[in-house]
């Protein structure tokens, strides 16, 4: 089930439209009390949030949501007409797992809701074989427990964020395009810009560093490809 959080009603029922024709189940919310409320009787597997909300923002219900352990889990994607660079940093370091700028392609957002339904069930079954905790410098990362580490400091990860950085870790040195990135985290062919994955990489450098100096230089860019781990911690 995904829950959609938008006080703009012809904007709610087109989507809310698009996505039963797909046949996703999906629920649509005006504001905060009733998608609290429906949260916490029954939590969805998904949540798309508008930033710019009457009374509460997107991004106050966003904050929410990660507070609640039943909750923290769920992929949360911001759907909102802020479409600063600015704006996409803010919410990725606030939590979210995706942000999806309007006007924004009905056959994106259908492709964008799938992969992140999927995310979870993947997880869990890696997550059912034996663990395979990685160590890179400073970095190390479990994910059979879901964790990562830059030093003595656990990292607050969105899952996307994670996946990346768990991508990267297992296979220091290599540099993966930015498609394959794309298409392996995102778990589809990308469409537009590939602004989401830079802003992935720059807020995740961000989190790196903050929990260990000089932690997020080790994801290093390689010109014209996409992003590589190097194979040790920078001096």
């Amino acid at each position: 089930m995904i829950y959609y959080v938008e006080d703009d009603q012809a904007i709610r029922n087109l989507v809310l439209y698009a996505l039963t024709a797909q046949n996703l189940d999906i629920r649509g919310f005006t504001g905060a009390d009733d998608f609290r409320d429906a949260c916490l009787r029954e939590p969805p597997d998904l949540v798309l949030l508008d930033i710019m909300l009457p009374g509460e923002t997107g991004l106050s219900i966003l904050a929410w949501i990660r507070s609640v352990p039943e909750l923290r889990q769920i992929p949360v994607m911001m759907l909102t007409a802020k479409d600063s660079e600015f704006d996409k940093v803010l919410a990725l370091d606030s939590g979210a797992d995706d942000y999806l700028a309007k006007p924004f392609g009905m056959m994106e957002l259908t492709s964008r809701c799938r992969a992140l339904l999927r995310r979870p069930a993947m997880i869990a079954s890696n997550n059912s074989e034996a663990d395979d905790t990685v160590t890179v410098g400073c970095l190390s990362l479990s994910a059979k427990d879901h964790r990562a580490f830059a030093g003595n400091e656990e990292l607050d990860l969105t899952l996307k964020e994670f996946e990346l950085l768990r991508k990267l870790m297992g296979s220091p040195g290599q540099a993966f395009t930015r498609a394959r990135l794309l298409e392996d985290i995102w778990d589809i062919t990308f469409v537009g810009s590939t602004r989401t994955l830079d802003t992935h990489v720059q807020t995740l450098r961000r989190k790196l560093n903050n929990a260990c100096a000089g932690a997020g230089d080790a994801i290093e860019t390689v010109r014209g490809v996409g992003y590589r781990l190097a194979r040790e911690e920078k001096p």
